[in-house]
C-alpha cells in the first residue's frame, strides 16, 4: 500500500517533484498557491495536479494553510514541501505525525533562505547539493533526512544546475521519504552551525555588473548566476547591455572587454543591447561600432 502524503508547492521544481512523487506515494492532497486574477502565465502545480485528478487546494498564506488543514483533516502522517513560497505556522506542522519534509537546494547549514542555487554559484564554490530536512518555524534550521552532494561545473548557469538539483532531489525523496516514513532513518542536527551562510531573495537593483569594484572572476559568476533573473546589466558604447555571456582573460581581446578591479578582464561574450536581441561580441562590434 503506498504512504499517503500532502503535498505543498508552486512553481516548476515543485511540479517536477509532485510528478516524481505521483507513482509511489498517494497524494492525499496538493496545496498550492493561487495565481493572481487575469494570470496568463505558466501554474505547473494547479496544471499537474489537474491532469492527474489530484485533490487540490489554494492558500496564498499561513493562515489560509491552517484553514485547509484544519477543514480537510488529512490523514497523512507526513508532508512534502517544495518550491511552495508560503511559511506554514506550527499548528500545520504539528497536524503530521511526522512533520513536513522540505527539500533544500544546498547543503545546509549552508545558504539557507530564498535563493541558495544562485549563491552558490554566485559565491563561487565547487560543491552544492540537496537536503531533505524537518521544517521548522525558523528559517531552514530543521533537522537532516539526508544529504547528498553535487558539483559545480564551471559553465553552469543557475538554470543548469537547478535542473541537476532537481533530478537529485526527486532522487532523494524518493530513496528516503519511504526510509523516514517505516521509521528506518532517524532525522539529526545539521553539522556545524557555527558555518551557516544565509541567502537572500535577488532584487532588480542587483542586476547592475561593476569591473571598477568586481574581480574578472566574480563578473563572470553575477553573469551566469544571474541570467533569468535579475540578469546582468553593463554599459557599453552608452547603450545599457544585458550580458549573457562571458569568461575572464589576463588580456584584452576585444574593445568590448572590461577590465575589473584585479586587473584581469571580462571578456564579453554574449550581450543583448537595448531592444534587441542576444548576438556575439564580434556582432555587436560590427553593428554599434562601426
Amino acid at each position: 500500500m503506498k504512504s499517503k502524503i500532502v503535498f505543498f508547492g508552486t512553481g516548476p521544481v515543485a511540479a517536477g517533484s509532485l510528478l516524481a512523487l505521483i507513482n509511489s506515494f498517494d497524494i492525499e492532497l496538493v496545496i498550492t498557491k493561487a495565481a493572481p486574477a487575469h494570470f496568463k502565465g505558466d501554474k505547473p502545480v494547479e496544471e499537474l495536479a489537474e491532469q492527474y485528478n489530484l485533490p487540490l487546494s489554494f492558500a496564498n498564506t499561513g493562515a489560509e494553510v491552517s484553514q485547509i488543514i484544519s477543514s480537510k483533516q488529512p490523514k497523512s502522517i507526513v508532508g512534502v514541501i517544495v518550491d511552495y513560497g508560503v511559511i506554514i505556522p506550527q499548528d500545520v506542522l504539528n497536524a503530521f505525525k511526522l512533520g513536513i519534509v522540505n527539500s533544500h537546494f544546498s547543503l545546509l547549514p549552508q545558504w539557507r533562505g530564498a535563493d541558495p542555487i544562485t549563491f552558490a554559484i554566485l559565491s563561487g564554490q565547487r560543491v552544492t547539493g540537496v537536503s531533505l530536512m524537518i521544517v521548522e518555524p525558523a528559517l531552514d534550521t530543521g533537522k537532516l533526512i539526508a544529504q547528498k552532494e553535487l558539483a559545480i561545473a564551471a559553465t553552469d548557469t543557475t538554470p543548469m544546475l537547478t535542473d541537476k538539483l532537481i533530478n537529485l532531489s526527486n532522487q532523494m525523496l524518493l530513496k528516503y521519504l519511504p526510509l523516514y516514513i517505516d521509521g528506518k532513518v532517524k532525522p539529526i542536527n545539521q553539522p556545524h552551525p557555527q558555518k551557516t551562510t544565509y541567502s537572500r531573495k535577488l532584487l532588480k537593483t542587483d542586476q547592475r555588473l561593476d569591473p571598477r569594484t568586481m574581480t574578472a572572476a566574480e563578473c563572470e559568476r553575477q553573469v551566469r548566476a544571474f541570467i533569468s533573473f535579475p540578469k546582468s546589466k553593463l554599459v557599453i558604447a552608452d547603450r545599457d547591455c544585458t550580458i549573457t555571456a562571458a569568461s575572464v582573460d589576463d588580456v584584452k581581446t576585444t574593445t568590448l572587454d572590461q577590465q575589473c578591479q584585479d586587473g584581469k578582464y571580462l571578456v564579453i561574450e554574449k550581450l543583448i543591447p537595448p531592444n534587441g536581441k542576444e548576438m556575439t561580441a564580434l556582432d555587436f562590434i560590427n553593428g554599434y561600432l562601426r
